[in-house]
């Protein structure tokens, strides 16, 4: 069992501002090695979630005890997204060129495609007209295959010139298709008629830099957010919001991360690790990170006025290192029954579980095991996508 028992208790002070405050659940050491917890993935059901780390095999823990539960052996390197597409099915794309498929209740393989010989897989997406599509960014290229036949029906290969970082159709526009690169391209793609690259590619919008992560936001999803790589301190914080339907920026901040900072009266902000927008509120958050391990939720205004306000939750007490992957409710509310506000995974190896004790001061559970063990962690940092 990969959960550490002996607790430590640390009192920590109330921050200087009015933010919520978010006290450690739990702090799991993940015995991965010198692996990072690279992305936390739920069931639909939250009756358990995935785990993927810097390593080679997804594995299953238990919500909300984070026990393990077990894993998918069979990819080779890197896995670089994980995702269910039902309760049951988990899929996963890895650098060693293959996109697999998983029964949870087994840990067996269910279907497996190849993105060929060199070619490594870096993001996938469902949809399509006919749901039938399943695409996914390999190295430069899109690539599609049917997911009932497991046969490639097409491919892009000019629309990029570098890494294909995020590919996902929009909730409901099932042929639309967003991309994203590490050349600083997002691009809007119709597949609804034969996918080629002369045809199908609808708009372009250039960043200007390497992009990371893109999101839907706003009514019908009719904009999108996207944020730059951590990995390029000079240019991270960079945060853009994209109306794809009317072809237009909405927002610009190229200057996010001082921004995050300097509404944070008790730290700087190092890098954004990922976007949170409530669909119940219209209300949209970026979550803004610190190299020793805290985390902070800022309300983002792009519409009349283009503002970053001060973190409405702040995460802080259970990572010593850069957090990778966030999975979490809206600031003020619980995911579920359990009272929790969500859960994180680092570049130390750890899965910290968030929930906020209603008071001004927070109590941080700490696993004495996973600290020790931190000592002997190797500190060599690779590529985040």
């Amino acid at each position: 069992m990969d959960v550490a028992e002996d607790m430590d208790i640390e009192q920590q002070q109330p921050l200087p501002n009015t933010s919520n405050r978010f006290g450690i659940k739990n702090s799991i050491q993940t015995n991965f090695g010198n692996d990072y917890v690279f992305q936390i993935v739920p069931k639909a059901d939250r009756s358990s979630r995935i785990v993927s780390t810097y390593n080679i095999a997804p594995k299953l823990k238990s919500y909300p005890t984070g026990q393990y539960i077990g894993e998918c052996n069979g990819h080779s390197s890197t896995i670089n997204q994980i995702d269910f597409s039902s309760p049951r099915v988990l899929h996963s794309c890895s650098s060693d060129g293959t996109l697999r498929a998983w029964d949870t209740r087994s840990f067996q393989q269910v279907f497996s495609v190849s993105g060929g010989p060199s070619q490594e897989i870096f993001s996938f997406s469902f949809g399509g007209a006919n749901h039938n599509l399943l695409v996914a960014g390999c190295n430069s290229q899109i690539l599609f295959w049917d997911w009932r036949t497991k046969r490639q029906v097409a491919g892009l290969e000019e629309s990029h010139t570098e890494d294909v970082t995020q590919s996902h159709f929009i909730p409901g526009y099932d042929d639309r298709l967003i991309s994203v690169s590490v050349d600083g391209l997002m691009c809007l793609f119709d597949t609804g008629g034969d996918i080629n690259d002369d045809e199908q590619l609808v708009s372009v919008l250039n960043v200007g830099t390497s992009i990371g992560k893109v999101g839907f936001l706003g009514e019908k999803n009719q904009k999108l957010w996207c944020l730059t790589h951590i990995e390029t301190l000079s240019t991270v914080g960079v945060l853009f919001v994209w109306d794809w339907k009317d072809e237009r920026t909405v927002a610009s901040f190229e200057d996010a991360r001082p921004l995050a900072s300097k509404s944070w009266m008790t730290d700087n902000v190092d890098y954004f690790v990922d976007c949170h927008y409530s669909v119940e509120e219209d209300r949209f958050w970026v979550i803004g990170g610190t190299n020793g391990g805290s985390l902070g939720y800022f309300p983002v205004s792009y519409k009349e006025t283009r503002t970053i306000g001060p973190p409405e939750a702040v995460l802080c007490g259970g990572h010593e290192s850069i957090i990778r992957s966030v999975l979490s409710g809206v600031p003020g509310e619980t995911m579920d029954n359990h009272g929790i506000f969500g859960w994180t995974g680092g570049e130390d190896g750890r899965l910290c579980c968030w929930l906020s004790d209603g008071s001004g001061t927070s109590q941080s559970w700490i696993s004495t095991l996973a600290l020790i063990s931190e000592k002997t962690r190797k500190k060599s940092r690779p590529s985040p996508y």
